[in-house]
């Protein structure tokens, strides 16, 4: 609490003349918080007896210069400003917390003293007397007054107040610069009474100090002697029996005082992420992540989870590996390589056997500058490629690759999932650390095996199964952004869930259980020895008279022998289930033996015709595992499982399960003969066969499809990444006469769509460097003066490649006409120049005219990044922008589309099924390689964004380190001299510079390189011409030694000069190949390895030639398209549509004797030659066709003509080849694994099923909505329908029933079946009474459609319009109930979906914690209600009233069940209805739980009415408080299932209020 002000009293005696006391008119904003002291003078007089040397320091302190008055005068202007925004900020706290009248009086009572009721502060109470005090014959001087003023303290030391100093002012505790402020304030007012405006500066700084000092001597003297302050000894003590000694509150105050200080003088700073959208904080790369990832020094692709191109990429969390791990990794990932690995290097008649140990040690290199040294894949690829290859030095030309590149990025891939297994090995340790138990068999066995991440899983759940009980005690598992939980608030026990496997554990069934004989993990060790490591300890007795020991006397709980001695097995089976080495075996299995069978469901069984993509997998039969990971079939299978058109069955053939079972039947069974012996191991394979039909196939089996689909996913994206490979590795289109690698200006040419009236040929120029300088539009090439401007155009910007594009066939007859036009005119031949010269025409052009891939360019001229660049073009020229600079660099277009490559279609069939994170991993990996093997020069990367976008590919950068290090760059001028000032300058950082440097070019000026020019040795920006290489700055000395010994240089000779002198005079030598020839690398690099232990050999190849030819050109040849790419390109057409037997509609253009001219729907022309026109003969074609006539034809040709721009179709129109149709050319080729007799029983049931609907007699029924359609015909007609439209059409029951189709969402249709009363047998007309079921009839088709259909409808549509539906699949619902439950732990969360199995009903989900799983409750929709199972809801509110009221109940069921069996809500068990079960226990047991154990057996009762079942509306009134919940301003009665069985009405409406159902770990939200 801070000290108050006094304030004046009515009856005060003050001396009107005293300066310090104002009219009550000044400023406040001045005069706020001052003090007002009665009988006290503020003379400065008083100081007389000042201490010398007190005053000498004094004036010493004003003795200052004129910057420290200037800084001084900041200051104190800057804490005045300060002040008067803290005071403005408390006053409006003292209004807002001000007295109320019944404080005051509480004061004037216990004080004597009167109150201003005119300003209300906070006051704070003292504690309580229970006596009232005396009071005081002494005249009160002054007002209690707290104000917020007086709680600063900036040194968030504080010293508590107490009742000696109460009328101080805790601001003279402060420190200097308050106690200045608030004194300044002081003497400013006083310098206005008493003239001190005319004071010089150093006299009213000396008047500040000495009136500061006198105040403090005052404060003290009332500290000491209170009645200097008008209050006498007793009134203090009556004071300190009300209000305390003023430090109860202290502990409230402390960061009161900080967080309001903080708030005043502190404005916060305006961040980016105050004024942008996260999304575009996260497009820009601004996020905290972003800024972490730019500043540590790792490559940015090593920090991040998924790939840089992903827009979601995040930073990855993992531990870092060491070199002990390094050992154990490389084995690991040698291991998992690749199969060709494993066959050539580690079995006995491999050709690299031999090599075996090199192999490994090249992997552990690899791991090493992968995991520790954190280099990337082209560093160790370009750099240190000679330790992943076979170095021998007495057979050093003898060379084995050991890693391929690929292998190198599989590694690394390897290496992330060895990472990760090792975290989740430490996290599997530090649980059985805390469990605090000693396990043999975990220790000795399973911790040494734990090899995968599926072991280290199952492991993880064997010891929570075994060591349940010991897992309760451990400390509560939280997340790291979860509050500290206060250890007051203890939390209700939330009820667990209990398996059967945990309550027999606990019985005396487990004593049962140990008569086996023998323990599950022995067993298991057994199954891994193949012969008896522990032996079975036989029992005398019969299996059923040994359980008959074990039966509870009491009869209410007796339990048959059989009974207990399945429970027994059931024992056994589930930890031989889930024992982690077993289920490892059982996965070995699968992935050798497993085989799949695809079936139909009776959806797919005519959805799947011989025509569709899944007919090649309808009937699927046991094909074996290996043979679907090489193609994307599975991937299918799996998309149509989706679609629910088929089944997947995965088993272990029958000879390979009995084999398997057969061997743990040995490792399980007795060697005795005795009978009962036999009846043990009879009891023994029962466990054996329950645990693999429970625990072992089912979890095998659902490991087997994740593996498949894996798999088989790396496979696609690997061979997208091969298709991307192909398309970049290659270099700029080379111009005849040019050498490999030079850029040429390209023109590119394209005329849309191709239509003479509208479209435009647009024209682009872009130089070498892929700018555009030229761009304009002729309408077309046959006019004189277009043509004039096409060639002036040519001769103006001479281009050295033409290319050409569009989007139609017509893009063929533009080729046609460029090409006549460059080769001018027939009769004049071309001069020896192909842009002519005097002698030849001048219209003649030798420029080549191309086709390119345009896809890219489709995407480009539509993109962002081309109406940034050029805005002011059209979508066409953007389009031949995208052509041009494709040409020039593909490498370049592909990189700069980031993550929309994806987009781009490389395996045109199966990239779809790929997830996007995987695909753009692959496809990045690409780009980094052919990026670092062309290098980027930098210095053009800082000054041509287009170029720019290679710079995050580089090795060691990524999208965010580039973008900081062309930042830096700039702003040192954009321009740099030398790889040296990448460090120097602080552009990158050590590891960034290691990795990148020998891929960023830095371009050296040719005169500069052959005039030889002497550089001193020491000048930094001096350049170096090895910066324009390819090698790396470690290997520098080696080639100026390499120089050096070629041009047979001595040291002596190039001792001043700068170390690259003499790489520069090699580089300029002619002779410098033939010199280069002579050295003998074999022995320099013998003499390096034994002097350092380097293996450099091919490092040496590489710097050899770098100095031959810098950055020479390692990329394939630019490659243009095939015919059938062109084809596609312009027409769509590929070779599935277009080959030769397919029947296609044709347009007749053109009628002639000898042919026909046609053109197909993509625009490709066609002929059809006379003798193909019709079966008749000596017919004029004139006679058979008109022009503009649509034809059917048959292909029989299609022919390419490219060189001539033409492609053409030769067609049959002849009816003898039109009648057999094109369905066997259509038709999908089935599987070689296929069952032919199912396959052959289906079609001959959809046979019959066909010819009865033919034969059976059409209903004709006079209904606006009736309509003669099967089942899939009326969902096509209700596809483009809106919701709730309705289909009446014949049943497939026969003619006394109609099914009645509505649209209940977009591609989910419900089928109502309806039957006919009195059905007229011609079907015309419809029955006297329409049957729905047992609670629906109704007298016709409008009555049945608008009380039931429309009904129905109506309320799907209140459902969906509900804010707790959510759109999308049942998996999308259940992720967003996770997320939501992780972003606020204390809630829970619930939302409807619609059920896409059943139409017409809905989904409940709901996530009660974060550690629960997500349950899902079935919503039934009738016309009348909604059904939550049987509970009836008129409304959606009702609907989740009940589903809480529901929840409510089972959980407290459920609490009582693990409480012992308490009953909730009472303090006695209601009496038991007949059958002995507990009311609503049927309503509330989970599927799958298991009964009590010593309970009888028990029949299933139908629940009670009202909870269980829909019943008639209760008559009776709510008679309670009304529920929280229900909404509305007038309670409605609750639902009939509101209330659960046996609990009085107002106990649930106490338990509704008390918890909300809403509150605490139940709030649902």
């Amino acid at each position: 609490m801070a000290s108050p002000a006094p304030e004046e009293y009515p009856d005060a005696q003050v001396e009107q003349d005293d300066p310090m006391v104002g009219t009550g008119q000044e400023d406040h904003e001045d005069r706020d918080g001052d003090e007002v002291m009665p009988n006290v003078t503020d003379d400065s007089s008083e100081e007389g007896e000042d201490d010398e040397e007190e005053e000498a320091r004094i004036r010493e302190g004003f003795i200052v210069d004129e910057d420290e008055e200037e800084d001084e005068e900041e200051e104190e202007e800057e804490r005045r400003k300060r002040r008067k925004r803290r005071k403005k900020h408390h006053r409006r706290r003292e209004e807002e917390e001000g007295l109320e009248e019944d404080d005051l009086e509480l004061l004037e009572e216990n004080t004597g003293a009167s109150f201003k009721r005119n300003r209300l502060t906070r006051l704070r109470r003292g504690r309580d007397s229970e006596s009232p005090p005396t009071a005081s014959s002494s005249r009160r001087k002054g007002v209690i007054e707290s104000s917020d003023d007086d709680l600063d303290n900036d040194d968030g030391a504080r010293r508590a107040p107490d009742i000696q100093n109460i009328w101080d002012d805790d601001r003279g505790h402060d420190d200097e610069e308050d106690g200045d402020m608030d004194m300044d304030d002081f003497i400013e007012y006083s310098e206005d009474e008493e003239g001190g405006a005319g004071m010089d500066e150093e006299a009213r700084e000396e008047r500040r100090r000495e009136k500061k000092q006198e105040m403090e001597r005052l404060k003290k003297a009332r500290g000491a002697r209170p009645e200097w302050a008008g209050i006498d000894a007793n009134a203090w003590d009556e004071l300190h029996d009300v209000f305390g000694d003023g430090h109860e509150y202290d502990w409230a105050l402390v960061d009161d005082e900080d967080a309001e200080y903080e708030e005043v003088q502190i404005k916060p700073e305006m961040k980016y992420q105050d004024v942008f959208e996260p999304t575009e904080i996260r497009r820009r790369l601004l996020t905290e992540d972003d800024d972490i990832i730019r500043a540590i020094d790792v490559p940015e692709r090593m920090q991040l989870a998924t790939s840089s191109l992903s827009p979601t990429s995040t930073r990855a969390s993992h531990t870092q590996l060491t070199e002990n791990d390094l050992g154990g990794a490389a084995m690991w990932v040698t291991q998992r390589l690749s199969t060709r690995k494993t066959r050539d290097f580690f079995t006995p008649d491999g050709p690299y056997q031999h090599l075996k140990g090199a192999l490994v040690m090249a992997v552990t290199f690899a791991l090493r500058y992968l995991f520790l040294e954190e280099f990337e894949v082209p560093y160790i690829w370009t750099h240190k490629r000679d330790y992943i290859c076979h170095f021998d030095v007495h057979d050093i030309r003898t060379r084995v690759e050991l890693l391929t590149l690929n292998e190198l990025w599989r590694i690394y891939t390897l290496g992330q999932r060895y990472r990760s297994l090792l975290d989740r090995r430490r996290a599997l340790s530090a649980l059985y650390d805390r469990l605090q138990v000693k396990d043999d068999y975990y220790e000795e066995e399973l911790q040494s095996q734990t090899e995968s991440v599926e072991v280290v899983a199952d492991t993880t759940e064997w010891l929570s199964m075994k060591y349940k009980d010991k897992k309760h005690d451990l400390p509560e598992f939280r997340f790291h952004d979860d509050e500290e939980p206060d250890p007051n608030n203890k939390k209700r026990k939330m009820p667990s869930r209990i398996s059967a496997y945990e309550v027999a554990k606990k019985s005396i069934v487990s004593k049962l259980a140990q008569g086996f004989g023998i323990q599950s993990h022995q067993v298991v060790l057994n199954f891994l020895a193949s012969h008896h490591v522990h032996f079975v300890e036989d029992q005398e007795l019969n299996p059923i008279v040994y359980a008959e020991q074990f039966v509870d006397p009491d009869p209410a709980k007796t339990q048959s022998p059989e009974d207990l001695l399945k429970r027994a097995r059931m024992i056994l089976s589930t930890e031989l289930g889930k024992d982690p080495l077993l289920r490892n075996k059982t996965r070995e299995r699968f992935k050798e033996e497993a085989q799949i069978t695809v079936e139909p469901t009776e959806r797919g069984m005519s959805k799947i015709d011989e025509f569709h993509p899944y007919f090649n997998f309808k009937y699927l039969h046991r094909k074996p595992l290996k043979d679907m990971l090489e193609s994307a079939q599975f991937l299918h299978i799996l998309m149509a499982e989706e679609e629910h058109l088929v089944t997947i069955s995965i088993y272990l053939p029958g000879h390979v399960r009995a084999e398997f079972e057969r061997q743990l039947n040995e490792a399980f069974a007795s060697d005795g003969f005795s009978d009962a012996a036999r009846a043990w191991n009879s009891e023994r394979a029962l466990v054996v066969q329950e645990a693999l039909d429970q625990h072992l196939i089912p979890s095998a089996i659902k490991w087997t499809r994740e593996y498949i689909r894996e798999e088989v996913e790396d496979v696609i994206a690997a061979r997208c990444a091969s298709q991307l490979r192909a398309r970049i590795d290659v270099a700029p289109y080379t111009v005849q006469g040019t050498e490999r690698g030079v850029t040429p200006s390209v023109l590119a040419i394209s005329w849309g769509k191709g239509d003479p009236h509208k479209d435009a040929i647009t024209m682009v120029f872009v130089d070498e460097a892929g700018r555009m300088r030229e761009h304009t539009k002729i309408d077309n090439l046959h006019d004189t003066e277009m043509l004039d401007e096409f060639i002036d155009f040519l001769k103006r910007r001479k281009p050295d490649v033409i290319v050409v594009g569009g989007f139609s066939m017509a893009t063929l007859k533009l080729t046609q006409k460029v090409k006549h036009v460059l080769k001018g005119s027939p009769d004049t031949s071309m001069g020896e120049s192909g842009w002519g010269n005097a002698g030849s025409n001048e219209q003649a052009f030798d420029i080549p005219v191309i086709y390119v891939n345009d896809d890219v360019a489709r995407m480009y001229q539509h993109s962002k990044r081309a109406a940034d660049e050029f805005g002011f073009l059209s979508p066409t020229a953007k389009y031949c922008v995208g052509l041009a600079r494709y040409t020039q660099s593909p490498l370049n277009e592909f990189a700069a589309l980031g993550s929309d490559m994806t987009a781009i279609s490389f395996e045109e069939d199966d990239q779809h099924l790929v997830p996007k994170e995987k695909l753009l991993s692959a496809l990045e990996r690409v780009l980094v390689d052919v990026t670092n093997k062309v290098g980027v020069d930098i210095n053009r990367a800082v000054m041509d964004p287009y170029y720019q976008h290679l710079l995050p590919f580089v090795c060691g950068l990524g999208p965010r380190k580039a973008q900081v290090l062309v930042k830096k760059i700039g702003s040192l001028g954009g321009n740099l001299m030398n790889r040296d000032q990448f460090i120097k300058g602080g552009l990158l950082t050590t590891k960034i510079f290691l990795n990148a440097s020998g891929f960023l070019r830095i371009l050296q000026d040719q005169m500069d390189l052959d005039s030889k020019r002497k550089i001193r040795h020491d000048d930094d920006d001096a350049p170096d011409p090895l910066d324009d290489t390819r090698i790396h700055p470690e290997d520098y000395d080696l080639a100026r030694k390499m120089a050096t010994d070629a041009l047979e240089l001595d040291e002596e000779d190039i001792h001043d000069e700068h170390p690259s002198y003499v790489v520069t005079l090699l580089i300029s030598d002619s002779e410098k190949e033939k010199k280069l020839s002579e050295l003998n690398l074999d022995e320099f690099a013998i003499s390096l390895f034994e002097a350092n232990r380097d293996q450099k050999r091919h490092t040496l190849n590489v710097i050899r030639d770098e100095l031959l030819r810098p950055y020479a050109e390692q990329r394939q040849q630019f490659v243009v398209p095939t015919e059938w790419e062109i084809l596609t390109m312009l027409s769509g057409e590929t070779t599935r549509t277009l080959r030769v037997g397919l029947v296609v509609p044709v347009l007749v253009l053109r009628i002639t004797r000898a042919f026909v001219s046609v053109r197909l729907d993509s625009g490709i022309e066609g002929v059809i030659n006379a003798q193909y026109l019709t079966d008749q003969e000596g017919v004029k074609p004139d006679a058979i066709v008109t022009k503009g006539q649509t034809i059917r034809g048959v292909i029989i040709d299609i022919k390419f003509d490219l060189p001539n721009d033409q492609v053409f179709v030769e067609l049959s129109s002849r009816e003898e080849e039109l009648k057999p149709g094109d369905s066997m050319f259509r038709r999908v080729r089935h599987d070689e694994c296929w069952d032919h007799s199912r396959f052959e029983k289906d079609q001959e049931t959809l046979r019959r099923k066909k010819i009865a609907e033919t034969d059976r007699t059409r209903r004709v029924i006079k209904h606006p909505n009736f309509h003669n359609f099967n089942a899939s015909q009326a969902e096509a007609y209700l596809e483009k329908q809106q919701r709730g439209d309705v289909v009446i059409r014949p049943s497939s029951k026969g003619s006394d029933h109609i099914a009645i189709t509505w649209k209940v969402d977009d591609k989910l249709y419900q089928h109502i079946d309806v039957t006919e009363l009195n059905a007229d047998p011609t079907g015309q007309t419809v029955g006297t009474q329409l049957i729905v079921d047992s609670n629906h009839n109704y007298a016709d088709l409008d009555e049945l459609i608008v009380n039931h259909v429309q009904a129905i409808a109506r309320r799907v549509e209140e459902l969906m319009a509900h804010e707790k539906f959510k759109h999308g699949s049942e998996d999308e619902l259940h992720l967003f109930l996770k997320n939501f439950v992780a972003a606020n732990p204390a809630k829970s969360m619930y939302g409807f979906t619609l059920n896409r199995k059943r139409p017409g009903h809905f989904n409940l989900c709901f996530l009660a914690n974060k550690n629960a799983a997500v349950q899902t409750w079935p919503v039934r929709v009738a016309p009348e209600a909604y059904y939550l199972f049987d509970a009836a809801a008129v409304g959606v509110p009702e609907l989740c009233d009940a589903f809480k009221v529901r929840h409510l109940h089972e959980t407290q069921n459920l609490a009582a069940a693990a409480a012992g069996g308490k009953t909730p809500f009472a303090s006695r068990t209601p009496a038991r209805p007949m059958g002995g079960a507990t009311p609503g226990h049927s309503s509330v047991r989970h599927v799958g739980r298991t009964p009590n154990p010593y309970g009888g057996a028990q029949t299933p009762r139908p629940p009670p009415p009202g909870w269980g079942a829909p019943t008639a509306p209760p008559t009776a009134t709510w008679s309670g408080p009304p529920l929280a919940g229900f909404g509305g301003v007038t309670p409605r009665p609750p639902p009939p299932s509101s209330v659960p069985p046996g609990m009085n009405p107002q106990r649930a409406a106490m338990l509704q209020q008390s918890s909300g159902w809403g509150s605490g770990q139940n709030s649902w939200s």
